[in-house]
């Protein structure tokens, strides 16, 4: 697909065009990786959700719920949407992404339009350090563990964890699965709807926080977008409820840089073994 000088890392690699002859096609982008040319199931959402919002006369997907049928590869990729029903505040659909294998990725998909209207009332931000005082892991992945592939994602997104979260990265894992981060692109782009659908899956599992640093793939994610985000950071916090059986859940937290929560998410994964 051609690209524009002007046009963001971001938006370029979730750009979706419509097809000769119908249907909608992508490029997934093999810079937006968790390790081992896995692609992260965040940008993969927001690929989706882009998708969703061309398809519909509402400006922003507000809730989506991914099923992981398998990893996409990089490369060329289509999508198919399958409108339901909408009205004035919102629309729903079936978006269904697929590469040379068959489907990939299943999504329904409600959108809306978000406004800047304040909260009634809104879960208040945790008290963490300043963005300054937290760890860069595009910066130190020369500490990555031995065997814990450094992903690409990282490079994309501007991670910054809260060190009392971060003893993993130094051999000195906290025994709870939570992580903390400052979160942005690193070229800048600013945040919006689209963009929280991958920061809602870009920090590390949480698993690592046990010492366990191996691949969770996920099996299914449900992000809730709350409000327009402001610029600048966003803060995110990860929290695992039980890592049992093979499975590990995690809840997401998302805040934007002036405290405001815009985004939630849940999924599950297969846990590390």
């Amino acid at each position: 697909m051609p690209q524009d000088d002007d046009v963001t890392a971001f938006d370029a690699a979730t750009a979706v065009e419509r097809a000769e002859g119908g249907g909608l096609v992508t490029r997934l982008d093999p810079g937006w990786d968790v390790g081992g040319g896995i692609l992260n199931g965040g940008y993969l959402l927001s690929v989706a959700g882009r998708a969703a919002v061309l398809e519909s006369p509402h400006d922003h997907p507000v809730a989506v719920s991914a099923s992981y049928l398998r990893a996409p590869a990089a490369g060329p990729a289509s999508l198919s949407v399958v409108p339901g029903t909408a009205g004035r505040t919102l629309a729903h659909s079936m978006v269904t992404l697929s590469d040379a294998g068959g489907p990939a990725l299943v999504v329904q998909a409600t959108t809306a339009t978000l406004t800047g209207e304040p909260s009634d009332y809104a879960e208040p931000m945790p008290d963490v350090p300043p963005v300054e005082e937290c760890f860069s892991v595009a910066e130190h992945r020369h500490l990555a563990p031995p065997g814990v592939h450094v992903p690409g994602l990282s490079l994309k997104v501007d991670t910054r964890l809260d060190v009392a979260t971060a003893g993993w990265a130094f051999g000195q894992p906290s025994g709870e699965p939570v992580l903390r981060a400052w979160m942005r692109f690193a070229d800048g782009r600013e945040p919006d709807p689209l963009a929280l659908l991958t920061f809602a899956d870009a920090l590390p599992p949480t698993s690592f926080a046990m010492g366990n640093t191996g691949w969770a793939p996920t099996v299914q994610l449900q992000v809730l977008v709350r409000a327009l985000p402001a610029p600048g950071w966003c803060f995110v916090e990860a929290r695992s409820s039980q890592i049992a059986g093979g499975w590990v859940d995690e809840d997401y937290r998302i805040w934007d840089s002036t405290g405001r929560l815009v985004a939630q998410s849940r999924q599950l994964a297969r846990a590390p073994r």
